[in-house]
């Protein structure tokens, strides 16, 4: 009897110190004055936290800001509206048929109540409107024609994710803000995460800098067949392992988290932490970066200098007594899972030494 408990003993005791291991102390330890560094690298955005992570995207071309002449194309679908002071019957007509089918281009033209058929095919929507205003000119005077797409065959933004609509037709002048309004993204969406997409080809724009903090620099005009993306809030995550309050995986939405936000939605540092070893893990498994801080660290410096990026572990370490009072808090249920197990072992007729 003595032998089989004290073999239990052991493995409990491998079991526990196993789950809660030291502070790493190896050569790849660095201190918070690099995290510090690179703290303020991660605040520059999404592609320099990309860069720390080894990923690099080519840089934003200025050309993407700028509008465009587009020109109506056979197959798209317009509204139309009209107004005149006194022939409402032709307006509302025309209203009612904008807002339910629209107005297709057809062999090049549209249909209009009261005119024959007008070709808009390679024009403007500024000339269209304009060539409709002249033919409802030669029977009625001061009308004014407003155009705008409904749908469009080939020139539209296709989206996905946490989206509302499917697609939105573009026209040269339309923007990347305007079309994250119109596909109605929710605020919790995560916008690291999210991504616009070009022949292909994922561009280097920032949309937690655009729709976050209004830097319209980041502000494109969108083309046809671009494709926007936009990811749920758990597509980025950080781990808090160790001694904190709550072992857990926290969501970043935005691509960045501060030290101090991460320790306190886990349940912060309990008295059984080792305050003087909080390590942020960061990069690949094989050969990671490990950062070593302290509590003081957090408590003295900036919390804009301490930031996480998606993938990070943080790790508060035990103090020595703690894994012994651990052991020994979780010495009986242990003691009573081995027992269990060695029992069903033994009725499949395998003796446990």
């Amino acid at each position: 009897m003595y032998p089989y408990y004290f073999s239990v003993f052991a493995l409990s005791l491998l079991l526990v110190m196993g789950c809660y291991p030291p502070p790493y102390m190896g050569t790849e330890v660095v201190g918070a004055e690099e995290f510090v560094i690179d703290s303020y690298k991660i605040k520059q955005g999404k592609f320099s936290i990309l860069e720390l992570t080894g990923r690099h995207y080519e840089e934003f071309n200025e050309e993407f800001l700028q509008e465009y002449q587009d020109a109506i194309q056979e197959g798209d679908v317009l509204y139309i509206t009209l107004f005149h002071p006194s022939r409402l019957d032709i307006a509302n007509a025309v209203q009612a048929i904008g807002s339910t089918v629209g107005f297709q281009v057809y062999q090049g033209r549209i249909r209009l109540p009261d005119l024959d058929p007008i070709q808009i095919n390679g024009l403007t929507l500024e000339e269209a409107a304009k060539k409709i205003e002249n033919a409802y000119s030669n029977e009625i005077r001061d009308f004014q024609v407003f155009l705008s797409y409904k749908d469009r065959r080939e020139r539209k933004v296709e989206l996905a994710g946490l989206v509302t609509l499917p697609t939105i037709p573009i026209d040269g002048k339309i923007r990347l803000f305007e079309i994250l309004a119109k596909a109605q993204v929710p605020p919790q969406a995560n916008l690291f995460k999210s991504y616009v997409v070009r022949e292909s080809k994922i561009l280097s724009i920032d949309l937690f800098k655009l729709l976050k903090e209004g830097n319209m620099s980041q502000n494109i005009v969108m083309r046809g067949g671009d494709k926007v993306y936009i990811a749920d809030p758990s597509a980025s995550t950080l781990m808090v392992l160790g001694e904190v309050g709550k072992e857990r995986t926290i969501n970043l939405p935005n691509g960045f988290m501060t030290l101090q936000q991460a320790i306190t939605e886990a349940g912060g540092i309990p008295y059984t932490g080792n305050k003087s070893y909080i390590q942020v893990i960061r990069g690949s498994i094989v050969n990671p970066k490990i950062y070593t801080l302290t509590w003081d660290h957090m408590v003295h410096l900036p919390s804009e200098s301490l930031l996480l990026i998606p993938g990070d572990i943080i790790y508060v370490a035990a103090t020595p007594i703690t894994e012994w009072n651990r052991f020994m808090s979780q010495l009986l249920p242990t003691f009573i899972n081995i027992d269990l197990v060695s029992k069903g072992i033994r009725s499949l007729g395998i003796n446990v030494p």
